[in-house]
């Protein structure tokens, strides 16, 4: 799992120094150099003389990237790996920080006065109002985060899905990437969440724009009709119930989009980071728990 980040590139130092490449879902690609190298971290908080306090993390992974393709690199001016692996940032900070992460996405459409975070150790915030369900982190989905989907309805109504598509021994299973901005859903879960949904868009004239299959010109009608909510329950019982605006999403002006893909099938379904937006996650590594809950992302 990776997450886009505004950090420079870093020059290596480490005792290691080997060519890689990477590629993404969407195709997207990156190749350079990776070594080891020490990460000095500021802490939160201060000590009693009010002076910063840092942290040193041994044998960091640390790339640059020579050069990309694809979109994924276009906005961005780094990656930080958030992945289950022993070489990734997120595992060693974890390890170190009471074995937890997390993080909170703001609206992509938030003004650029505000940010999302990501914080190591645990989240004081995400306490006893928050969901949880159990993070699956067998070597069957890693490096990735699997969660286990139980169901997932629109309008309250339940839909038909496979079982198999959201089981990880049958080569289903969905997992949370925060590196991914659109939610790609295997084919028989992508087919009933779009039909259900277009169903009840049915009255707002259609418009193309790639790479999406249903889009609707939103100022044609005088009153568009309420989106549908939809809901993604989890093993355990625990409900995301993301914003209208995560899934039907503004596309240009006056276009709003269902801002799903099709995956493929057998395959796994990858829930984006926009439909994770305003909400906080924490992956407890060390209890293999993920807990979330609806927030404003302020800290």
């Amino acid at each position: 799992m990776m997450i886009l980040t505004n950090c420079q590139p870093t020059l290596l130092t480490g005792s290691l120094i080997v060519r890689v490449g990477c590629r993404y879902k969407d195709n997207s690609s990156a190749r350079g150099v990776v070594g080891t190298d020490a990460a000095t971290i500021a802490l939160s908080g201060s000590n009693g003389g009010g002076a910063d306090r840092k942290a040193k993390l041994q044998e960091v992974v640390l790339g640059c990237t020579t050069s990309y393709d694809g979109q994924s690199f276009q906005a961005s001016d780094g990656v930080l790996s958030l992945g289950n692996s022993n070489i990734s940032f997120a595992a060693r900070a974890a390890a170190r920080f009471g074995g937890r992460f997390s993080y909170c996405l703001v609206d992509h459409l938030a003004p650029r006065n505000t940010s999302s975070y990501l914080t190591f150790g645990p989240d004081a915030s995400n306490g006893a109002s928050s969901s949880r369900t159990p993070l699956l982190l067998d070597a069957l989905v890693a490096p990735f985060y699997a969660v286990t989907v139980d169901a997932v309805s629109v309008a309250g109504e339940a839909l038909d899905i496979p079982a198999e598509v959201w089981d990880v021994k049958r080569n289903g299973g969905a997992i949370l990437d925060s590196g991914t901005s659109l939610t790609i859903l295997a084919t028989p879960a992508y087919k009933a969440v779009v039909a259900a949904l277009s169903k009840q868009l049915a009255g707002v004239p259609r418009v193309t724009m790639d790479p999406f299959e249903y889009c609707y010109n939103w100022t044609a009608t005088g009153t568009p009709p309420a989106v549908p909510r939809l809901e993604v329950r989890f093993a355990g019982s625990a409900r995301l119930q993301p914003p209208t605006k995560s899934y039907v999403i503004d596309a240009a002006p006056g276009v709003k989009c269902i801002g799903l893909q099709e995956g493929g099938w057998p395959g796994v379904s990858v829930i984006g980071n926009i439909l994770q937006q305003e909400h906080l996650w924490e992956f407890d590594l060390a209890n293999r728990w993920l807990r979330f809950k609806e927030s404003r992302c302020a800290q």
